[in-house]
């Protein structure tokens, strides 16, 4: 597979871990600091830590895992650490993990001493077709996702498909919801090619293709102005899902689950309002419940949702905003919603 051109930073899919070894090199950079988690400190760091831990200007930051502590205090611990290290603006920091990584250390970097170069080593299915791609950085605040955050592009990113063995079937099918989004929005071809798979196991040529989508889109729209906001699709109802669900389940659901119950609700409302024939919202229901399991929405919980919706970066004018689907690999931007309609759509995920 060829390494992918963004706009101004390479994607590399071949001999990834060699590629970055030869960039961090290349860059003669003063400090280099690798930010994880426990549970990739756990599970990929092996692959790549003994290739730095003979430079005496490496350093290795480590935070815990999940996206409750995607928050302006982890980062700021994260800020601290780059402090007692002194690192300077000829630093680098390698963000190496899922989305909570990417977009933290990504936030981080572009902030310290008003920027400092990052590039991304996505270890989760959900990080290398998503996070990882496209220079958003963020973090969450009061219960809102990425409200915090901004443009910055990495200096590159490099994705080895192998720390996919590391994941459970869980997390594979939280990035898979992803890939099938980027079907959804843009080539129904990409949709077909995905529901006829088994998705179960990770397909590099079927991540090179969604990797390329999200990347084919950022460079059209890097601000998110006009076709970038396509990738929102299940996002507005998604994220009040996923947060809700952080919350107050003991076991939450993962970013993917979340986002599928967002697809599902936003296609009704596609159906309803946008021209998605009935035909293809059954079909977009049943690729999705034979994929993730039934989660129980609570008519009492509908107030948060709203409540948490109304607060979406993605909302004009106070108005909640949802990406659409005319058909399958086509989208609709911009469609405001009462609260009553998105209700209704909750209530039609609930009925299924």
């Amino acid at each position: 597979m060829e390494t992918i051109q963004s706009d101004n930073y390479p994607i590399f899919f071949e001999n990834s871990i060699q590629e970055l070894l030869k960039f961090v090199k290349d860059g003669n950079y003063s400090r280099i600091f690798i930010l994880t988690d426990e549970n990739t400190a756990e599970h990929c760091l092996h692959l790549v830590k003994p290739h730095f831990e003979g430079m005496d200007n490496f350093d290795l930051l480590e935070i815990p895992a999940g996206e409750e502590n995607k928050n302006i205090d982890f980062c700021i611990g994260v800020w601290k650490l780059l402090i007692d290290f002194e690192a300077d603006r000829k630093s680098l920091l390698i963000n190496l993990g899922g989305g909570v990584i990417t977009d933290m250390g990504g936030f981080a970097a572009s902030t310290y001493k008003r920027g400092i170069d990052f590039v991304h080593v996505p270890t989760t299915l959900l990080s290398q077709v998503d996070a990882s791609v496209g220079g958003k950085t963020g973090i969450d605040l009061d219960s809102v996702k990425n409200i915090v955050g901004t443009f910055t592009q990495p200096k590159a990113v490099f994705i080895a498909v192998d720390f996919l063995k590391t994941l459970s079937k869980r997390e594979i099918l939280s990035g898979t919801a992803e890939m099938l989004k980027h079907g959804l929005i843009i080539d129904a071809a990409y949709w077909n090619a995905l529901k006829n798979s088994d998705l179960s196991i990770p397909d590099a040529q079927l991540i090179y293709r969604s990797v390329e989508i999200k990347n084919e889109v950022v460079i059209e729209d890097p601000t998110e102005k006009g076709v970038r906001k396509s990738l929102n699709f299940g996002h507005t109802i998604g994220h009040a899902v996923e947060t809700n669900s952080l919350m107050k389940d003991k076991k939450p659901l993962t970013h993917g689950e979340a986002i599928a119950i967002g697809m599902i609700c936003e296609s009704y409302l596609s159906n309803k309002s946008a021209g998605l024939s009935n035909n293809e919202l059954d079909e977009i229901v049943k690729v999705f419940g034979n994929l993730y399991p039934k989660y129980t929405l609570k008519k009492e919980d509908y107030p948060e949702l709203l409540a948490i919706m109304l607060k979406d970066k993605k909302n004009i004018n106070g108005k909640i905003n949802c990406t659409l689907l005319t058909s399958i690999g086509q989208y609709k931007l911009d469609n405001f919603f009462t609260n009553n309609e998105l209700c209704e759509s909750l209530d039609y995920y609930a009925s299924l």
